[in-house]
């Protein structure tokens, strides 16, 4: 039985009294009715507005997560391309199994990892936005950094090659 349900039964009861409404307890009874009438409708609005906010937050997290593959490239890709969330062919290394941490063998996309000066913690952008955005925040710390600068400091780098 819902709320509203529940509520009815109790006027009905109290209207199968046959209580005088226009003295003491009937008037309390049926003031308390009432009320109880009001809350229930009140309470499946609520449960309606919740049903609808809770579909509107799905839909949110799953434009937030489809924004965060792209923003953050391949952070958790498989080189092997298989569909497991839980694969371990790379075991978050190269997948040519060599011990080299600046080997390029396995790139899926051409991603600059950058350091958070702040928490350390990798920042991964896509080398092809790093023209187009001038600031980007650590999505672990929130700490914005200056991707002009960083782009100036791997042009730097490359040319010191």
């Amino acid at each position: 039985m819902t709320v509203s349900e529940k509520a009815a039964y109790i006027k009905g009861l109290m209207e199968g009294m046959s209580l005088d409404t226009s003295k003491g307890e009937g008037k309390i009874l049926a003031a308390m009715a009432d009320l109880l009438e009001d809350l229930s409708l009140t309470v499946l609005d609520i449960e309606d507005e919740t049903a609808t906010l809770r579909d509107y937050i799905e839909e949110i997290d799953e434009d937030l997560g489809a924004v965060e593959e792209e923003l953050y490239c391949c952070d958790d890709d498989c080189c092997c391309d298989c569909d497991d969330d839980d694969c371990d062919c790379c075991d978050d290394d190269c997948c040519c199994d060599c011990d080299d941490d600046d080997c390029d063998c396995c790139d899926c996309c051409e991603c600059l990892e950058l350091e958070c000066p702040a928490c350390g913690e990798p920042v991964y952008i896509d080398e092809d936005d790093v023209e187009d955005i001038d600031e980007l925040e650590c999505p672990s710390c929130g700490q914005v950094l200056n991707v002009v600068e960083i782009g100036d400091v791997e042009e730097d780098e490359e040319e010191a090659e």
